[in-house]
């Protein structure tokens, strides 16, 4: 288990220089925006335009702060995203491109290497304890909005945009919200 603080990510240009992309974690550690298992990050978008591709790579996209941004994905109808949308998936390597609601947003991206990682993204808004599915590979805990604690794990408090990364340590792990809070819940596995 390791706590990653939003103080501490890195942060690294665009792949197509079109702005900065702010990491919270990749596997393999140190890998680049070319070798990497997985990548989980966030980015300020301040303008619309294309997105970067990336060969070989499933991708999925929730938003963070913001009006929101309409995704035009090749061969799929364009996807209008908001804070309170579902996260939203797509093949990395497709043309894609973003048109802005109403200004810049901050958006949350998971990326895996297909055929090597598979993963899934759940948002949850928690105003009660609950516990948290962990399952075999990397779970990845994103404090979105509020506080959280996590009692069996030594009392880690995330604030806003605090990460906490699980293995396989156990099966279920215990969040108390500080009054409420909003969560990403990022798993990654290994594709059989």
């Amino acid at each position: 288990m390791r706590l990653l603080r939003a103080t501490d990510y890195r942060v690294m240009p665009w792949k197509n220089g079109g702005g900065t992309t702010t990491e919270i974690a990749v596997s393999p550690d140190g890998a680049g925006l070319d070798d990497f298992d997985w990548r989980v990050s966030m980015a300020r978008v301040e303008s619309s335009g294309p997105f970067s591709s990336f060969v070989g790579v499933d991708r999925t996209l929730s938003v963070l702060e913001g009006e929101g941004i309409v995704l035009d994905v090749a061969g799929q109808r364009p996807e209008r995203m908001t804070v309170a949308s579902k996260p939203f998936s797509f093949p990395a390597d497709q043309p894609t491109s973003a048109a802005l609601i109403a200004g810049p947003i901050t958006d949350l991206n998971v990326m895996t290497r297909r055929g090597r990682m598979l993963h899934s993204v759940e948002r949850l808004e928690l105003s009660r304890p609950v516990g948290i599915a962990i399952r075999p590979g990397s779970t990845l805990i994103l404090c979105h909005d509020g506080e959280a604690a996590f009692p069996e794990a030594g009392q880690i408090r995330l604030g806003p945009f605090d990460t906490l990364l699980v293995g396989s340590e156990a099966s279920v792990l215990r969040v108390e919200p500080a009054r409420s809070a909003t969560l990403f819940v990022v798993r990654i596995a290994t594709s059989a």
